[in-house]
């Protein structure tokens, strides 16, 4: 389990809030009704004495593709509001979890038609049966077609009533 500690949260001084705000409106570029604030990917803003900002995220998993897109995008919206000197810091530890998703990413997922995460990530592997819930229908009777869907962070699932297929983001 995650602990608390490493869980981001905006800042609660309205200065560094502004700009977390500002980051927080960037969205993924794979599924764009997420912002990375909703995703968990958003960790921190800072600013020091001299004005210089800086962007700490990390990545859903250490080879991410979208992760150039996001920090371009990071730094655009900044820039976009008269911030120049913006650096942007990729933290691979602690490792991105599911745990860290918004309650409001989970809803805007299933909304999207992509089944949400459930349970909370494990301390080591798990082995154990899933029941997904169908984004269209919300039947249980569905199973998995494939481990990797149209990311790597997704699989593939289909619904054995509805017999619509569907992406599920998964738990880790």
């Amino acid at each position: 389990m995650v602990a608390a500690a490493t869980l981001a949260a905006r800042p609660a001084d309205p200065g560094t809030a502004a700009l977390w705000d500002l980051a927080a409106t960037v969205v993924d570029p794979e599924i764009p009704v997420l912002t990375i604030e909703d995703l968990g990917v958003l960790r921190s803003v800072r600013m020091n004495d001299a004005g210089a900002i800086t962007v700490t995220i990390t990545p859903t998993y250490s080879g991410c593709p979208a992760m150039d897109a996001i920090r371009d995008d990071v730094i655009s919206a900044l820039a976009a509001a008269g911030h120049r000197d913006v650096g942007i810091e990729l933290v691979l530890a602690p490792a991105w979890t599911t745990d860290w998703m918004t309650d409001a990413g989970k809803a805007k997922l299933d909304e999207y038609g992509i089944a949400p995460p459930t349970g909370k990530a494990a301390a080591g592997r798990v082995s154990v049966g899933l029941s997904v819930k169908c984004p269209q229908c919300s039947s249980l009777n569905t199973r998995e077609l494939t481990r990797f869907g149209s990311t790597s962070c997704k699989a593939l699932y289909v619904c054995q009533d509805c017999r619509e297929p569907f992406d599920y983001f998964k738990v880790h």
